[in-house]
């Protein structure tokens, strides 16, 4: 396993820290006290209703969102949430067309893949429309040269976010805003995804998703190349964590501090990843990475039978490539539901505990472990083809 080679921490300014515990105390006294949003403008009335547009427009498909994430980060390299979220992003990209890919549909019928979809789909999109506009007004501001962030509220964007974003906006310090709207996002998909009677009854409580392990729902992995290699390497490695319990809302939050630790605290997955990214537009195939194995197009029929067609990590001699569709191929862009109303920031604790320093994790190359997943997700297709037979 790959280990981190320089930081031992992402660093988190306890000045910044205190400034914005102090801020969102403000906040919590002004949503109890009934105090209406900071008056705004005709002007930055219609600038809010543009940043909604663009929003919707960016919000159609996970490929949509996944490369309006990386124009924002390239514009504003600042901004390292974009570039998580952006990679976060391709692998639910993947994890959607896996489900209508070679080997899961075997395993799994076509109710269960559109239950998946949705779950995933929902918490894709509810994320972006939430945190999307927060970049574009930042962006604003910046072409402005002017603060914009008393706008936040007017967008529904939550009472913790103003004070991060008025921090930095001052002090530019990356990972405070971060680690903030990692807590953010997860609070937000909480009560509209995770707790939702919906995909408590869908997903969450099936056994199916409680065995994701082998579904490999709970792996998160950023191509990248080893700086040992020099970028010759044909195929990039995998650097990423794996989720033990997605509806824990701490464990995920902490989840997500270990990834962006990971991302910006490991040079070498940082480099590789931006050459990655830069070189590679998000299609929701896994051919985009590992082509050696897996292909856009399907090469041959499908069967009823599944052939075995994988020695460890690469194909058998004269096998055919996996099919790993496109996004596009196999789930139609569909309409948006309507985002439930309300604030989760209700008091300043709890999330609080989560504003310090992040490790970056020792240990970090997925490339064998996901190499594995796959030989097992293949025999499990032929051990239940074979008892089936019987």
């Amino acid at each position: 396993m790959m280990k981190a080679t320089s930081l031992d921490a992402i660093p988190l300014s306890k000045t910044i820290a205190e400034r914005v515990e102090k801020g969102l105390v403000q906040q919590l006294e002004m949503l109890r006290g009934g105090v209406e949003p900071f008056p705004i403008t005709s002007d930055e009335k219609s600038l809010v209703e543009q940043i909604r547009m663009r929003t919707r427009q960016e919000n159609r498909n996970n490929v949509t969102r996944t490369m309006a994430y990386w124009a924002c980060y390239h514009a504003y390299p600042e901004l390292h949430w974009a570039l998580l979220a952006h990679m976060v992003s391709r692998c639910g990209g993947w994890n959607m067309t896996d489900l209508r890919g070679e080997l899961l549909p075997h395993l799994i019928d076509s109710d269960q893949a559109e239950h998946l979809f949705a779950f995933l789909e929902r918490a894709n999109s509810l994320i972006f429309q939430d945190a999307y506009p927060q970049l574009l007004l930042y962006e604003e501001s910046k072409k402005r040269k002017k603060n914009l962030f008393h706008l936040l509220p007017h967008l529904a964007i939550s009472m913790w976010m103003v004070p991060v974003w008025q921090a930095f906006w001052t002090d530019q310090e990356s990972a405070a805003l971060t680690i903030a709207l990692i807590v953010n996002e997860q609070n937000y998909i909480e009560q509209r995804v995770v707790q939702k009677e919906q995909f408590q009854q869908t997903v969450l409580n099936k056994t199916l998703f409680k065995s994701q392990g082998w579904l490999q729902l709970n792996q998160v992995a950023f191509p990248f190349w080893s700086l040992s290699t020099q970028g010759d390497s044909p195929q990039p490695h995998l650097a990423g964590l794996i989720l033990e319990n997605f509806a824990n809302l701490t464990e995920r939050i902490e989840f997500g501090k270990s990834l962006y630790a990971l991302l910006f605290g490991a040079p070498e997955v940082l480099q590789g990843v931006l050459r990655y990214a830069d070189a590679t537009p998000h299609t929701g195939s896994r051919s985009d990475y590992w082509p050696h194995l897996f292909s856009p197009i399907r090469k041959a029929p499908p069967d009823d039978l599944y052939q075995e067609r994988l020695d460890g990590c690469f194909l058998k001699k004269g096998s055919l490539p996996l099919y790993s569709p496109t996004l596009g191929a196999v789930w139609p862009d569909r309409p948006l539901m309507p985002v439930e109303p309300g604030d989760w920031f209700q008091e300043a604790s709890e999330p609080l505990k989560h504003m310090r320093p992040i490790s970056v994790p020792q240990s970090y190359d997925l490339t064998q472990a996901m190499y594995a997943g796959l030989n097992k997700l293949e025999l499990a297709i032929l051990t239940a083809q074979a008892m089936n037979v019987r």
